[in-house]
């Protein structure tokens, strides 16, 4: 798998913790650079620990779906990119608080449920030829960049980026999906 490819997946799985960040930053009352840091390497943390544990769930298995391997990773990827698309249109109201406090457990339950779909895309690299190191690395750090950035763009200039990001986050990951297809059955060489 290409940088490239590993990168647009980073980016895309990243998308959901780049719009929560932004959600936070919208409820600062004033900026804090400590409080930002801290959101964006809990983020980063999160999803790059959760394709790790998808990888070694999905390599346990990959023997007894070598044959259809190809189609399980679109599968999962489509269904991921189909879930941000379904709640980037079907999202709920904002009815947080603006706060100077950040609650630490709030913060851990956000990075678990930003990071479930990268479980699913650590599943999907166990049947690709990526190394695992460098695909949680560049998730890893790749989130937590955009969660910082999704913090100080929330704080000043709003939410409205966070729809947006969703929705290419998802397209990207259908279409990854489809590549993978498409380049496993011989259409793309």
């Amino acid at each position: 798998m290409s940088f490239w490819a590993l990168f647009l997946i980073a980016l895309g799985v990243s998308a959901d913790a780049f719009a929560v960040a932004l959600g936070k930053g919208l409820h600062m009352k004033r900026f804090s650079v400590r409080q930002a840091v801290v959101i964006a390497l809990v983020f980063g943390a999160s999803q790059a620990l959760m394709p790790l544990l998808g990888w070694l769930l999905g390599t346990a298995f990959a023997s007894a779906i070598a044959d259809v391997d190809h189609w399980v990773a679109f599968g999962l990827l489509a269904l991921v990119g189909g879930k941000m698309l379904w709640e980037a249109f079907h999202g709920h109201e904002d009815t947080d608080e603006d706060t100077d406090r950040l609650r630490v457990r709030e913060l851990l339950v956000l990075a678990v449920a930003t990071s479930i779909d990268a479980l699913a895309v650590g599943i999907t690299l166990a049947f690709l030829p990526v190394s695992i190191g460098w695909a949680v690395l560049l998730i890893g750090v790749t989130t937590a960049v955009l969660s910082y950035v999704g913090v100080v763009v929330g704080r000043r200039v709003g939410a409205r980026f966070g729809k947006p990001a969703e929705i290419a986050g998802g397209v990207v990951l259908i279409l990854i999906g489809v590549l993978i297809v498409l380049e496993h059955t011989g259409v793309l060489g």
